[in-house]
């Protein structure tokens, strides 16, 4: 007895240390930054071309200052509102007195398929309609299994999946559970000895993020010049805004590893499968990812025939601001080195806006000097061919021609006046050029200068010779660049060599055409 006595009062002085063990931590709510500054990376591979809005594939460094009231001891801390694509290992907390025990990336957000899974074997109403009267009824159940691959619910009629009857149908559920959150959220287990408010700094990546450079270009009339200003074009893909952040972004190719630990998308749809009623019409229309293609830079003349339809012109000439806009120095993007990157800081704050594109300006230019050209590609093919020139306006990006300036990667669009109207003339990609490169911008097919090569026979083995006609039926002289790719025979000692190829640079009279042979050893 006097044992079972000992034993039950050790048992009654145990239990307050297992009831305190057991107590879960206080937690301590960060709602939002109260400085926050959004560096942008663009996507890791694409060295040129335009921003997917719904789609970015970029990512961005993110530095938040917040201030927060801490209790004595251990405290669960949750920084709500933290960007969508947070990759949880690269989050850093500076300013704690005692640093970070732990850290977790809560996923559990709200959302249709957040819900479902928080309410797995716990009962939900379904309201449904009847097909034969078209009245809507109530219904008990208990969901069984989803969001992914479908969602199965029990009812007093046994086991089915959520049918899709054409119908309303829903679900309605009896609260919201406590540890979803309406906004992505970072918690860290910290530890202080005493209270105390303190301010401290959260720096993490993110993905969904992107950028590029958007150029605007109108040539001014009767004269050999550009006036050209470009844009920042930055998108966020995220559910997670940023009120007068401190915008940044960086240019050139920056070697990311992909993340192992990359968290899943926290607000995903909730599918739907239906069974047995399945009809085509009754199916949610998700978005799927669309397929970037993997795109260069494109410093040669060939890419592709630009064809502008009417609705397409329609939508530039809506979207795009004009070049000669009057934009403030103290308004634009200031660069500076960052190793081999560019860093583009803007001078103001800006709301970088959830699920938002928008542009700033990065600089305004009013006379860049161009110079007219034709370029074409010879390296192989059939043995009689011909094919149109690519009309292009060539570029040099220093200040004597009045540019001078780092062109970060990105799409340009020209625009030249006639009869009184701006109408569009091309657009060309770019990759990123540095100060006193060449930029040449191709425009699509000439409707006048043509090349045509005729492969003759060979005067001897080993060679190969063939005849290029190059034909202007313009009203003017035609300055043409045409690319070999064929080792000459003899070498040129007075032609360019661009890469792999010889240029060979003609001026073609006007409603002319000049003709001239050239001969190739074969290469072994």
């Amino acid at each position: 007895m006097r044992a079972a006595g000992r034993l039950a009062a050790l048992l009654l002085a145990l239990a307050p240390a297992a009831a305190v063990a057991q107590t879960p931590h206080p937690v301590v709510q960060s709602q939002a930054p109260g400085d926050v500054a959004v560096t942008v990376y663009r996507a890791p591979y694409r060295s040129s071309g335009g921003v997917d809005p719904d789609w970015p594939e970029g990512f961005a460094f993110i530095a938040e200052t917040r201030t927060v009231d801490l209790p004595a001891g251990i405290a669960m801390l949750r920084f709500e509102g933290v960007a969508e694509g947070l990759l949880p290992e690269t989050a850093v907390v500076s300013g704690l007195p005692d640093g970070v025990i732990e850290k977790n990336r809560d996923a559990r957000l709200l959302s249709p398929a957040g819900l479902v899974d928080a309410y797995l074997k716990r009962r939900v109403t379904l309201q449904r309609t009847d097909p034969g009267t078209g009245k809507a009824w109530r219904q008990d159940a208990i969901i069984q299994a989803g969001p992914n691959g479908g969602v199965l619910l029990k009812t007093a009629e046994g086991y089915e999946a959520l049918g899709c009857s054409g119908l309303p149908e829903r679900m309605t559920y009896g609260g919201v559970p406590k540890d979803l959150s309406a906004k992505p959220t970072l918690s860290v287990l910290v530890e202080s000895d005493r209270p105390r408010r303190v301010t401290i700094q959260l720096l993490y990546l993110a993905e969904g993020f992107d950028w590029s450079a958007n150029y605007v270009a109108d040539r001014v009339p009767d004269t050999s010049t550009l006036a050209m200003t470009g844009w920042i074009t930055l998108a966020n893909g995220g559910v997670t805004g940023f009120p007068r952040a401190q915008l940044n972004v960086i240019a050139g190719k920056l070697e990311k590893q992909e993340s192992d630990g990359a968290p899943e998308a926290d607000a995903a749809p909730l599918v739907l499968q239906c069974w047995p009623m399945d009809i085509t019409s009754t199916h949610p229309l998700w978005q799927l990812p669309p397929v970037i293609p993997i795109r260069g830079s494109q410093g040669g003349y060939v890419g592709g025939e630009i064809t502008v339809m009417a609705r397409r012109r329609a939508e530039i000439m809506q979207d795009t601001p004009l070049a000669v806009s009057a934009v403030s120095a103290d308004y634009l993007a200031q660069g500076e080195d960052l190793g081999d990157l560019k860093f583009y800081r803007l001078p103001f704050r800006t709301d970088v806006a959830a699920k938002q594109q928008k542009q700033v300006a990065l600089v305004t230019k009013d006379a860049v000097r161009f110079a007219p050209l034709y370029g074409a590609y010879l390296d192989g093919g059939p043995a009689d061919h011909i094919a149109p020139a690519a009309t292009m306006m060539r570029i040099r990006n220093g200040a004597a021609d009045g540019l001078g300036v780092p062109m970060p990667a990105g799409k340009v669009t020209i625009f030249e006046a006639a009869g009184g109207e701006r109408l569009l003339v091309g657009e060309s990609v770019i990759g990123d050029k540095a100060i006193d490169e060449r930029v040449d911008l191709n425009l699509g097919d000439s409707t006048g200068v043509w090349v045509r090569s005729v492969e003759q026979p060979a005067p001897r083995k080993g060679a190969r010779e063939w005849e290029v006609t190059i034909s202007n039926d313009g009203a003017e002289a035609a300055d043409v660049e045409l690319l070999m790719s064929y080792p000459l025979d003899p070498p040129p000692t007075d032609w360019e060599r661009r890469g792999a190829y010889w240029v060979w640079r003609v001026q073609v009279p006007a409603n002319d055409r000049l003709v001239r042979r050239f001969r190739a050893r074969e290469e072994e």
